[in-house]
C-alpha cells in the first residue's frame, strides 16, 4: 500500500504547486520570469495540457483539465484522469509533498484532482526484492482553497485508504490470503475501525447448512470461512438494515470445469473482490460514522481440485433448502452467494446488496468500463446506485431482470441448475441468486472491471478496487 496522507489547508502554503487552470489560460503566480512567462506561452501555444517548471526553490506543475460542456460528471473524471499524469511527473521529479491549487472554472476541481493523483500513487510491490528503489516519493498531499472544505478533503482520505486496502486484498495471491486468513483480516479489520464482526469455521458452516459454500469447498484444503460485519450506530436512519455480500472466492481455477490459463485463470486471486469491496466500505462507513445500519456478509473458500471436489451432475441442497443441480463447477460464485443471500433473510433488511466478480457474460457485454446491475428493488433504488456509479465514474448499467431469465434456472431433475446456457448468462445467474431472496434485492457484476493487465489510468494495473468508491457512495447519499 503506497502511504499517501491527504490534508487541506485553507490558503496555499510554500510547497511545489500543482496549479488547475483554464484552457488558454496561464497560472496566476507572482514572480514569474520572462523566461518562465515565455516557457507558459509555448505550451499553451502547442495545447499542452501538463507541464512543469522550477520557481525559486519549488517546482510549479500546470494541469488543464478537459471540460465536458453540460456533462459534470465526465469532467470530474477528466480531472482525476489529470491527476494521473501529474502523478507520474511529481514522482518523476522526486518530490514528496505537492499542494494543489484550483484556478480553474470547475468548481472544486481540485478535490477530483487529489483523488485522481492520490489514487494513482497506489503501489503493490511488496514481493520485489529492491521494493525501495521502486517506491514512489510521493507522500502527502495538500488540497487548497475556499471551494474545498476539510470535511470533503477528510471523505477523500477515508475513501483512498479503504481503496488502498481492497486493491492489497485483491493483489494479494492466494498463497497467503485464503479463506481463513481473509476471516482473520476481517476480525483485525473490525477491531482497528470499530464495527463488529463474527468469523465462522467450518463446523459452524456445517451446522448452519450452508449446502453451496461447502460443495465448492470441497476440492480444497483450506477451510471455508463465513464472516458476519455489522455497524450499527445509536443515531441509524435506517429501521431495518441494509445488508451488503461479497463473494469471496479467493482463488477459482474453476474446479473440474477447469478454465484455461491463459488470460483465465491466472488472474483469478482476483475473484474475491465482492468480499474485500464488502470489508473495505465497512472501513469506510465506521472511519466516517455513517448514520446507516449496514451488516456485510462474507462466504469465502477457494475453488480447487483435490480428488474430492464437487462435480457437473450433483445435487446440491442448499440452506434455504432449494436443490440445486451443479452443471459446471465453474459457476461456483453464484453457488456461496446463494447461501449467504438466503441468510440474510434473518435480519428482515430493507435492501440487501451483492457485489461479486460474477461472470464472463458481463465483462464481455460491458468491459472495464462499468459493471451490470440488475435487481427487485425498483426502479427508484436501482436510479441511487446509477447516480452514485456516475458520481464516482463506477458507472452501473441496469441489465433487463425478466422473468424469462429464471425459466432458464430450471433443472429437470431439481429445482435449480446453476447455469442456464450461452444467452444472457449475467441476468441468468442474477435470477439464479434471486430464487435465495425474500426482499428487496440489487445484484451487481463486477467481473470486467475488478482486475486489469494494463495500467487503466487512476486505477492502476492489477487490482483497481472497482466497486468500493460505488458501494461507498451510495450509502453516503442514503445517509443524507
Amino acid at each position: 500500500m503506497a502511504a499517501t496522507s491527504i490534508r487541506y489547508a485553507s490558503k496555499p502554503e510554500n510547497k511545489s504547486t500543482i496549479y488547475l487552470v483554464n484552457t488558454g489560460e496561464a497560472p496566476a503566480i507572482k514572480g514569474l520570469k520572462k523566461e518562465q512567462q515565455d516557457f507558459i506561452a509555448a505550451q499553451q501555444a502547442n495545447n499542452n495540457s501538463s507541464y512543469y517548471f522550477p520557481h525559486q526553490d519549488t517546482i510549479v506543475f500546470v494541469s488543464v483539465p478537459e471540460v465536458k460542456k453540460d456533462q459534470l460528471h465526465l469532467t470530474h473524471e477528466n480531472c482525476r484522469k489529470a491527476g494521473h499524469v501529474l502523478c507520474g511527473m511529481v514522482n518523476k521529479m522526486k518530490l514528496d509533498t505537492v499542494q494543489i491549487v484550483n484556478q480553474s472554472a470547475i468548481e472544486q476541481a481540485q478535490i477530483y484532482f487529489a483523488e485522481g493523483l492520490v489514487l494513482s500513487n497506489y503501489q503493490f510491490i511488496k514481493y520485489f526484492k529492491d521494493a525501495a528503489k521502486k517506491k514512489n516519493s510521493l507522500k502527502q498531499v495538500i488540497v487548497t482553497g475556499n471551494d474545498a472544505t476539510k470535511k470533503e478533503v477528510d471523505q477523500l482520505a477515508i475513501v483512498a485508504e479503504s481503496l488502498f486496502a481492497v486493491r492489497d486484498m485483491v493483489n494479494e495471491p492466494v498463497l497467503s490470503f485464503n479463506s481463513v486468513d481473509l476471516g482473520k483480516m476481517v476480525l483485525k479489520t473490525a477491531k482497528s475501525y470499530g464495527f463488529k464482526a463474527e468469523v465462522w469455521n467450518k463446523k459452524k458452516i456445517v451446522a448452519n447448512q450452508f449446502g453451496g459454500l461447502l460443495a465448492v469447498n470441497m476440492g480444497s484444503v483450506v477451510e471455508p470461512t463465513f464472516s458476519i460485519l455489522e455497524w450499527k450506530p445509536a443515531n441509524a436512519k435506517n429501521k431495518a438494515p441494509i445488508v451488503l455480500v461479497g463473494k469471496g472466492v479467493t482463488y477459482d481455477t474453476g474446479g473440474l470445469s477447469l478454465k484455461p490459463t491463459p488470460d483465465s485463470m491466472d488472474h483469478m486471486k482476483c475473484d474475491m473482490t465482492g468480499a474485500a469491496t464488502v470489508l473495505g466500505t465497512f472501513m469506510a462507513i465506521a472511519k466516517a460514522k455513517l448514520n446507516l445500519h449496514v451488516i456485510g456478509l462474507i462466504p469465502s473458500t477457494d475453488n480447487r481440485i483435490n480428488g474430492a471436489e464437487y462435480t457437473p451432475g450433483d445435487i446440491i441442497k442448499m440452506h434455504n433448502g432449494l436443490f440445486v443441480e451443479v452443471l459446471n463447477t465453474d459457476a461456483e460464485g453464484r453457488m456461496i452467494l446463494a447461501d449467504a443471500l438466503s441468510y440474510a433473510s434473518r435480519f428482515k433488511p430493507e435492501l440487501v446488496v451483492d457485489i461479486a466478480t460474477l461472470t464472463g457474460a458481463a465483462a464481455r457485454a460491458i468491459g472495464p468500463w462499468g459493471h451490470a446491475i440488475m435487481g427487485n428493488a425498483g426502479e427508484e433504488v436501482l436510479k441511487e446506485f446509477k447516480k452514485a456509479g456516475e458520481e464516482v465514474h463506477e458507472r452501473a448499467v441496469e441489465m433487463p431482470f425478466w422473468e424469462d431469465y429464471a425459466e432458464k434456472m430450471r433443472s429437470s431433475i431439481a429445482d435449480l441448475k446453476n447455469v442456464g446456457g450461452a444467452d444472457g448468462g449475467a441476468m441468468t445467474a442474477g435470477k439464479f441468486l434471486e430464487f435465495f431472496t425474500d426482499y428487496p434485492y440489487v445484484h451487481n457484476d463486477i467481473a470486467g472491471c475488478s482486475f486489469t493487465n494494463a495500467e487503466m489510468s487512476y486505477r492502476g494495473k492489477g487490482g483497481t478496487g472497482y466497486g468500493m468508491r460505488f458501494l461507498y457512495r451510495f450509502l453516503k447519499n442514503r445517509a443524507r
